[in-house]
């Protein structure tokens, strides 16, 4: 029977006149052993997108898709180092903040030309998604979403607390208003008012740029000139700091903490992204999970313009492939294009769907939450592009946790940070 199989599957190639192609897919998102290929029942980031991989892997003509799961932490260090030893996966999941960095050097393929052909719709991309993909008028990947920092928001705290009205909740508009709430959060519950992860990856860095932004300022311009050691900078960060210094925020808590005490009901407030929609969720309807009422809001406005932190992610493909295997090259659109296809699947994680058809369906405005945080996409903000953007994010991160983990001083963080940014800038 066996020999019977393959004989078919060697007719079935030839009567195609094309080899299978076995395509390498380098991810993050987490890991899902036993995610399956039904688009539409799986769980969280790993699951979801593990399963619109293994569907393409499935329903493609000729092509088998390898997942190489990465961790999150180290990915682009091992990207970078698989381009440096000529073995990149054939796509790969990129941010957009990223393709100045590799598209600037010429390692990703340019996909300008060959989307229409594989069957890819880019007049059904938002503007906000193509311009994610695009580098010096190019296109270097197919978008799959638009994610953003938003407000999770545990209702029973904050009805405790006296911070709902009409069924949604209160929030700040203004640093001492976020300060007062604060208060009488800790005053009504004895909880922490608001929880992130301040002490491990780059969320406290999302927060002060977000309150930046808020004050039409950034952390360097368009001609490449810092501009960190600012007052809207120490207005950003003292706008966090007061929390710490009155007992109603933790600084401590990394990533995997701050979700736990918000996910365990220790506070009313967790600053994440999009792609945890889908997870708290499920998790608030649990029995034995504390959190109950869930709510995903706008970050609010504390200062003169409403702005969050926002990124995309997108699939690449290495220029090498598109040079050298071009069959190989054509098989790997193939799976960008049903990735495009599923877009309404991966948007089931709470990240905002990037093609209009998709975001003015019904299947989409049908997704839990999305009415309460339906204005993010338009505060939704980011630096001007840098190929020096994630070494840049690391000198914030260093210097915002020197603030508010070993007392250094804001006004020396800031200009340490500016110096440092500013090195990185010129180079």
């Amino acid at each position: 029977m066996k020999h019977v199989l393959l004989i078919a599957a060697a007719a079935a190639t030839l009567a195609t006149g094309a080899a299978a192609q076995e395509v390498t897919l380098g991810r993050f998102f987490g890991d899902c052993e036993n995610a399956g290929s039904d688009t539409k029942a799986s769980v969280g980031e790993a699951c979801i997108i593990q399963s619109i991989i293994n569907a393409a892997s499935a329903e493609i003509e000729g092509v088998t898709v390898n997942t190489l799961p990465t961790d999150w932490g180290n990915y682009y260090d091992q990207i970078k180092a698989a381009y440096a030893g000529g073995t990149p996966p054939d796509i790969h999941v990129m941010h957009r903040h990223r393709i100045p960095e590799f598209a600037g050097i010429g390692a990703l393929a340019d996909l300008t030309d060959d989307l229409e052909t594989a069957g890819i719709d880019v007049a059904d991309w938002s503007a906000p998604a193509r311009a994610a993909v695009t580098y010096n008028n190019k296109i270097y990947g197919v978008p799959m979403d638009v994610h953003a920092n938003l407000w999770h928001i545990n209702m029973d705290i904050m009805a405790e607390a006296g911070l709902v009205d009409g069924g949604k909740p209160v929030l700040p508009s203004s640093p001492e208003e976020l300060l007062e709430h604060a208060q009488k959060v800790k005053d009504a519950t004895g909880k922490n008012y608001l929880a992130a992860d301040f002490a491990q990856f780059p969320i406290g860095v999302r927060l002060v740029l977000a309150l930046m932004w808020q004050q039409n300022a950034n952390i360097f311009d368009e001609s490449g000139t810092a501009t960190i050691d600012t007052e809207a900078g120490r207005k950003a960060v003292n706008a966090i700091t007061q929390l710490f210094d009155a007992g109603l925020s933790s600084p401590q808590l990394n990533y995997a903490d701050s979700q736990q005490s918000f996910l365990n009901g220790e506070a009313a407030i967790l600053v994440n992204g999009t792609w945890v929609v889908d997870f708290y969720t499920a998790e608030a309807a649990k029995e034995e999970v504390a959190l109950d009422k869930y709510y995903a809001a706008d970050f609010p406005t504390l200062f003169e313009t409403g702005a969050t932190w926002a990124d995309s992610h997108m699939w690449a493909i290495p220029a090498p492939l598109k040079a050298n295997e071009p069959e190989k090259y054509q098989a790997a659109l193939k799976v960008l294009a049903f990735i495009n296809d599923h877009n309404v699947d991966w948007a089931r994680t709470g990240h905002m769907a990037v093609r209009t058809s998709v975001v003015e369906g019904e299947e989409y405005s049908a997704l839990p939450h999305r009415s309460e945080y339906a204005g993010t996409a338009a505060i939704a903000k980011d630096t001007p592009p840098s190929e020096r953007y994630g070494a840049i994010q690391d000198v914030l991160n260093r210097e915002l946790q020197a603030i508010w983990l070993t007392g250094k001083s804001v006004d020396a963080a800031l200009a340490d940070a500016e110096i440092e940014v500013q090195d990185l800038l010129d180079r």
